[in-house]
C-alpha cells in the first residue's frame, strides 16, 4: 500500500493548517455525520469538575439546612413564572 504524503506547498502558496484542513473535511460530511461530530466535540468540552460538583453539593446542603431552620422560605412556581413574565 502506497504511503500518503502531503505534497509541499507550491512556491507562493501558504500552508493549510490542520484546523483549516479538518474544517474543510468536516464540512464535506453528510449532515448526520456532522451532527455526530459536533455532538462528540461538545461532549469533549463538557467534562464534570469534581470541585464544582462538591461546591454545588455543599450549597444545596446549606440551603436545605437553612430552610429546615426556618431561615428561608420557598417560592411557588406560579409566583416565579409571574415574575419572569412581567413586562
Amino acid at each position: 500500500m502506497a504511503s500518503r504524503r502531503m505534497k509541499a506547498p507550491a512556491r507562493g502558496t501558504r500552508k493549510v493548517s490542520t484546523r483549516e484542513l479538518l474544517q474543510k473535511k468536516a464540512l464535506r460530511l453528510r449532515p448526520a455525520d456532522r451532527i455526530g461530530l459536533v455532538d462528540r466535540l461538545l461532549d469533549s468540552l463538557d467534562r464534570p469538575d469534581p470541585r464544582v460538583d462538591a461546591l454545588w453539593a455543599r450549597e444545596v446542603e446549606d440551603r436545605l439546612a437553612a430552610y429546615r431552620r426556618g431561615e428561608i422560605k420557598t417560592v411557588g412556581l406560579g409566583e416565579i413564572l409571574a415574575r419572569v413574565r412581567k413586562p
